[in-house]
């Protein structure tokens, strides 16, 4: 089965959807991951001294090094600026979506839920687009892929979290992949890769919050109990 996994920023991969990543992949579905800009507007560059041109060659390169430690079939990494994509012809970024679509043929495709999580707009952006592009294909009779997934999380965050979080509820999820022990190093390891965010990492907690369960919505389906896996019943 192949999987196409679609966000906005370097990262977004790690924060949270990276067991799952492991699991399919040891589990040996072919997995790909298209990032739409190269995160170059992050704070990090100002206490690094970086233009956001420097920024940016720097996390695509540490984006080259968590694609190696994923095991991932292609990373592809576009270079909409970072922060904006609200400000961007939505058409622009359709286009650029559907054609890697069109290249990749995944079974199933992957964003993040309709809040967000995090509710940054490049994160809200990027659902609405992917949805866009899932819905207009399907009206094309277009059979890949065949499933659109939201990656979620279902418990609350602790007190203590860097972020504001949104959660989807119980009802609303519809796959809940349980990972290893294994997948969970290879969690860890894909954010050592970003060096240049260790800060932000470590006040996130991201490494304690993240659970060996990762959580998905999909799209028009409804699965209760849910499934354990993303290519379930296609």
């Amino acid at each position: 089965m192949k999987i196409l996994y679609v966000f906005p920023h370097p990262d977004d991969e790690s924060f949270g959807p990276a067991p799952a990543i492991a699991n399919q992949v040891r589990n040996g579905d072919e997995v790909y991951l298209l990032t739409l800009t190269k995160g170059e507007a992050t704070k990090q560059r100002f206490k690094l001294d970086l233009s956001k041109e420097e920024m940016g060659q720097i996390r695509y390169k540490e984006m080259q090094e968590v694609a190696k430690v994923l095991d991932l079939s292609d990373l592809t990494v576009l270079d909409f600026p970072d922060n904006q994509l609200k400000e961007l012809d939505p058409i622009e970024l359709e286009e650029a979506v559907e054609q890697h679509i069109l290249k990749v043929e995944p079974d199933v495709l992957v964003t993040y839920a309709v809040h967000g999580i995090s509710g940054f707009h490049d994160h809200l952006v990027s659902h609405a687009v992917v949805k866009r592009v899932y819905c207009s294909m399907q009206r094309k009779s277009k059979r890949i892929p065949s499933r659109l997934a939201f990656f979620t999380l279902m418990d609350a965050p602790r007190e203590d979290s860097l972020f504001d979080l949104s959660t989807s509820n119980e009802e609303e999820i519809d796959c809940i992949l349980s990972t290893s022990d294994a997948d969970m190093q290879k969690f860890n390891r894909a954010l050592d890769c970003y060096e240049t965010y260790q800060e932000v990492i470590e006040k996130s907690n991201v490494r304690d919050e993240v659970t060996n369960e990762v959580s998905f919505e999909f799209f028009q389906e409804n699965f209760s109990p849910p499934v354990d896996s993303l290519g379930a019943q296609l």
